[in-house]
């Protein structure tokens, strides 16, 4: 196995690994370099499950044993050790889940490619909360919809915090990203969807009342946290659906209502 040790957080060796948590500088760099970080030993192993390809490890040396067989499984693939200082001083936190990987990013996905034998899928309107992002690719995974497209201005489904969230989810539920928005509304009805929006509005029908009808094809349009869905998505969807909530609750946190709307919406 070619482990490298550390002496130093200078190490060229690791430019893939430094400032990890500067999030804004990340999401700005990764996506260009064609890099992203899979955090913790069992995100990692989902990461490399699926397919995608390893450019090195980064982990302190008592992890070392519990990641043997994926290092002696990706022989030429450098596995960069050190002491968790020198680590917490490259990435800038300190490291308490195992390992990190630095993968090689997949093809991006055509959406229309997608779309072709689903029957249940997710679009999130500019989530730009990766935690809400990463808990709604896992709801989905869960809870049986066939993928996600995600609009221009959404956070990135490959920052290392969404992944971590969705607990790698995001390696299992095909996902795209759409080039103009809210123009995809109309990829969505050239193949026959219904396209619901989850809004609180005053022609809204609770979820249950969509459910029971079962269309064929459903895509349920999530919005922004706070702001909701937009005026111009609201206008290009066939329905707007809501989750009743008790007096004295307007509506539930994005994530939390992603889980009830796939479960409700799930297709029978």
């Amino acid at each position: 196995m070619p482990v490298i040790r550390l002496e130093s957080a200078a190490d060229p060796r690791v430019a893939d690994y430094v400032a990890l948590s500067d999030a804004a500088l990340r999401q700005r760099t990764d996506p260009a370099r064609g890099l992203y970080i899979a955090e913790s030993s069992k995100v990692l192993r989902r990461a490399l499950a699926a397919g995608h390809v390893p450019r090195s490890f980064f982990l302190a040396e008592k992890w070392l044993d519990g990641l043997a067989d994926v290092l002696r499984a990706h022989p030429d693939v450098p596995a960069f050790v050190g002491s968790p200082g020198v680590l917490e001083e490259i990435t800038g936190f300190h490291l308490h889940r195992g390992a990190l990987a630095a993968m090689n990013r997949p093809e991006p996905r055509d959406p229309a490619s997608l779309l072709a034998g689903a029957r249940r899928i997710a679009v999130l309107e500019d989530i730009v909360d990766h935690t809400n992002l990463g808990a709604i690719f896992r709801s989905a995974a869960g809870l049986g919809f066939d993928a996600v497209l995600v609009t221009p201005r959404s956070a990135d489904p490959l920052y290392r915090r969404s992944i971590r969230v969705s607990m790698g989810t995001v390696f299992q539920v095909p996902w795209a990203r759409l080039d103009a928005w809210p123009e995809g509304l109309g990829l969505l009805h050239e193949h026959g969807f219904t396209v619901a929006a989850m809004e609180l509005t005053d022609d809204a029908v609770p979820i249950d009342v969509l459910a029971a009808e079962n269309p064929q094809r459903l895509a349920l349009i999530l919005g922004t946290e706070g702001a909701g869905v937009s005026p111009a998505a609201l206008a290009g969807a066939d329905r707007t659906v809501l989750v009743p909530m008790r007096p004295g609750v307007d509506s539930l946190n994005v994530a939390a209502a992603s889980a009830v709307a796939f479960w409700e919406l799930r297709a029978r």
